[in-house]
């Protein structure tokens, strides 16, 4: 600092003025370079924001489960409808479809979701598991982030030959069953418990519930990896005599059938439940929140609501359910609790983790 000074009184009014004019370039500089980080920050947090500039277009990637696509084909259009009308905002959203637990493990290992709507609690929590959904998301939307329920029931061949009406019909000799793999689909995870808890939740002990559901995938020729594979084997391929599926593909199989397929309401099925969730972590890099907990939150109203019933799942609002309970017959429905108290934490560790009870069934009571 000395020989700044020392200099700075010494030198003549010429090399004053040099030196003064390199210290104003130093500064523009610094301000020009400012200026460019600013910009490329500015740019950056558009980019993530999810906000395509050429088209001024939010866009959110929906990861769903199987047998939703035709419910979401609809749901999207009105929600799309609805935020530009309110938000004065475009908005675009692109769907993804598989088996749950495929879908899951797809956003564990990066695809880029901005929402999860899956077919099992645990599925959805994996997802948290790794940090990309928030604790506690159960309880940030209505009804445990149930914005609508299932079941699984049967379907089955025109004038329903093999007299199918319940579950132990299914075990009949000459009876084959077509339902998804429990590894890969929520579709098939579901009627696993399903015919699990129909032994359980009328009397029968867990050895016999075994007993049961080894004869019953001693009958299923194929596991297909989703709920939407195992539709196409039984209904197009016309493998099979009773199709395990949702309450919805069922009726959707049966409407593209042309008369050839029935529905069977089993007495008893499980309460399916499908949660939904922001993937926050993918959600807030991208800039989407808002946009991401608008869609879900969009569900539980009425008009989101009504399309629900219509495609036959079950809508949460009491009054909905209400004007459309009579599309959906009444059958006794349990739920995983019943099976396993402590929820699905336990279920999916009892019966379907490596070594659980499916593997164990598939080991001791399936055809090789």
């Amino acid at each position: 600092m000395r020989v700044w000074l020392s200099r700075s009184r010494s030198v003549s009014p010429t090399g004053a003025n040099r030196d003064r004019g390199i210290d104003m370039n130093l500064v523009r500089s610094i301000l020009v370079a400012a200026g460019i980080c600013y910009l490329l920050a500015a740019t950056a947090w558009v980019l993530n924001a999810g906000v395509m500039r050429d088209e001024g277009r939010i866009e959110l990637l929906n990861v769903a489960c199987d047998p939703t696509r035709e419910l979401w084909h609809d749901l999207n259009d009105l929600f799309i409808s609805r935020y530009e009308a309110e938000k004065g905002a475009k908005i675009s959203i692109r769907q993804s479809h598989g088996g749950s637990a495929s879908q899951a493990r797809a956003v564990i290992d990066g695809l880029d979701a901005d929402v999860v709507t899956l077919a099992l609690w645990s599925d959805t929590d994996a997802v948290r598991k790794v940090g990309l959904i928030d604790a506690g998301w159960e309880d940030r939307l209505p009804n445990r982030s149930l914005p609508y329920v299932s079941t699984i029931v049967f379907v089955v061949r025109k004038g329903n030959p093999k007299d199918i009406h319940d579950w132990r019909d299914l075990v009949r000799p000459g009876v084959s069953v077509i339902t998804p793999n429990p590894k890969t689909s929520g579709n098939g995870k579901w009627s696993f418990l399903a015919a699990w808890g129909s032994v359980t939740t009328r009397g029968g002990s867990e050895a016999d519930a075994a007993a049961y559901v080894a004869a019953v995938y001693n009958q299923v020729p194929i596991l297909d990896a989703a709920a939407r594979g195992a539709t196409m084997t039984f209904a197009q391929k016309r493998i099979g005599d009773v199709h395990l599926t949702w309450e919805n593909e069922a009726y959707l199989e049966v409407q593209e059938a042309n008369g050839e397929l029935e529905i069977v309401y089993p007495p008893v099925s499980v309460l399916a439940e499908p949660h939904v969730a922001v993937v926050s972590a993918n959600a807030r890099r991208k800039g989407t929140t808002g946009a991401a907990e608008a869609y879900l939150k969009f569900l539980y109203t009425e008009e989101a609501q009504e399309v629900i019933a219509r495609h036959y799942h079950r809508p949460s609002s009491e009054a909905v359910w209400k004007r459309h309970s009579a599309r959906f017959p009444a059958l006794t429905l349990f739920r995983v609790t019943s099976l396993a108290p402590g929820g699905w934490e336990e279920a999916q560790k009892r019966f379907f983790a490596e070594g659980g009870v499916f593997d164990q069934v598939m080991n001791t009571g399936r055809r090789s």
